[in-house]
């Protein structure tokens, strides 16, 4: 038979997933498996969303809708960015779709052509690179050390462009190192995408959940001409734990938000209907649960961070956003843990769940070998019982 496509052949499995996948099959034989994988809040979607979504089954709400989404969540989308950030965008410069995943693809083929090269700081979240792949693009990596707080300088960005640069990835706050770049840092770095003719691929899927009493700038605020070539990415999934409803959206300039809603008619068409109806009362109704989950959130990194720093031979620093931590195990590369010698985080994560029953993401996916990602949208509970057999595994 002929060979399959060249290109989808290449595209890696998401390494969150597929953790997730295994320790929930690992769960299902009887396994007392402790999950840091997916990056998920634990808290259930707030009663008002649902019953919003069961009244547009009971209402009739289930037919197709147009392929930018339903006129009132894009409305919707455009007050809640009035409202949050004091940006001005009309509902037809919104698009709603299938997750923010989804709208990051259908930018990312809106802007780019074969051999186009997007700038993509590491450690990055898994997804960006395969997705550049996917559309032709070519990932031009800048690694953000630790060092650096894991934010990239204005030099190394401009260090980084060339004639064939096309735009620039910027995840803020990061997954997965939950670090923020403040206003200060923004302009440094969206001057130069001005200065180069970049567009700019701003994802702010996290920003209500920052710490420390932080406040968030958008990139799309630093004026008319950094908003003019800038691609908002956001979403429900985080902000109002509604990961499974898979509503993203995107705020763009008119001519992209076009291109990009002429893609999805027809790739796949508007989320579900269902899905959109709920999405409008997240954002219309009572935000108060936002600041109730960002609550425990912060409370447990401060446990995560503190305890993990008192234990030998791994460490982190502090995230200031979303709902994960670094932990970096380069002083444990060498060594012999529960029976397997330790080269990469792919080995310790590997070796971590088979001896401990402890899912955490190996950051190799992600442009950060060194470390291992934990996710602290998990019970109290569970972060304590890990640290535990964190422990223990070191020890082994």
């Amino acid at each position: 038979m002929k060979p399959l496509s060249s290109v989808a052949s290449a595209v890696q499995a998401s390494t969150t997933l597929a953790i997730d996948a295994k320790a929930k099959q690992m769960k299902a034989d009887g396994l007392n498996v402790v999950g840091f994988g997916t990056g998920e809040p634990d808290f259930d979607t707030p009663e008002n969303i649902k019953q919003a979504g069961i009244a547009a089954i009971q209402e009739g709400k289930t037919k197709y809708t147009p392929a930018a989404g339903i006129i009132p969540l894009r409305k919707a989308v455009a007050a809640s960015l009035k409202r949050d950030l004091n940006l001005d965008y009309d509902y037809t410069q919104i698009v709603i779709a299938s997750g923010a995943k989804h709208n990051l693809f259908a930018a990312l083929s809106a802007l780019v052509n074969p051999g186009d090269e997007v700038i993509l700081p590491a450690p990055y979240w898994v997804s960006y690179d395969e997705i550049i792949r996917m559309v032709g693009g070519v990932s031009v990596i800048v690694n953000a050390p630790e060092s650096q707080n894991f934010k990239i300088t204005p030099a190394q960005l401009e260090a980084a462009i060339t004639p064939k640069t096309k735009a620039f990835i910027l995840n803020n706050p990061s997954n997965p190192t939950g670090m923020m770049y403040d206003r200060e840092e923004l302009t440094a770095l969206t001057d130069l995408c001005v200065k180069h003719d970049l567009y700019i691929i701003s994802d702010e899927i996290y920003f209500k959940l920052l710490y420390d009493g932080r406040t968030f700038t958008s990139v799309a605020s630093l004026g008319e001409q950094v908003k003019e070539r800038t691609i908002l990415i956001n979403g429900v999934s985080k902000s109002y734990a509604m990961t499974g409803w898979r509503i993203g959206y995107a705020a763009a300039p008119a001519n992209i938000a076009k291109v990009m809603s002429n893609f999805l008619s027809h790739s796949t068409g508007a989320p579900s209907t269902i899905s959109q109806w709920a999405a409008v009362e997240a954002f219309e109704g009572p935000q108060d649960t936002i600041e109730e989950m960002r609550k425990v959130f912060e409370e447990r990194r401060n446990y995560i961070v503190e305890r993990m720093n008192q234990i030998e031979g791994v460490s982190c620093i502090r995230p200031e956003g979303a709902f994960y931590v670094m932990m970096n195990i380069e002083k444990l590369k060498g060594k012999t843990l529960g029976g397997t010698v330790i080269h990469t985080s792919d080995d310790f994560a590997m070796a971590f769940l088979e001896k401990e029953l402890v899912a955490v993401v190996p950051c190799t996916g992600f442009g950060a070998p060194d470390f291992v990602r934990w996710t602290y949208a998990t019970s109290m509970e569970n972060i304590q019982e890990g640290l535990d057999r964190l422990e223990h595994f070191l020890k082994s």
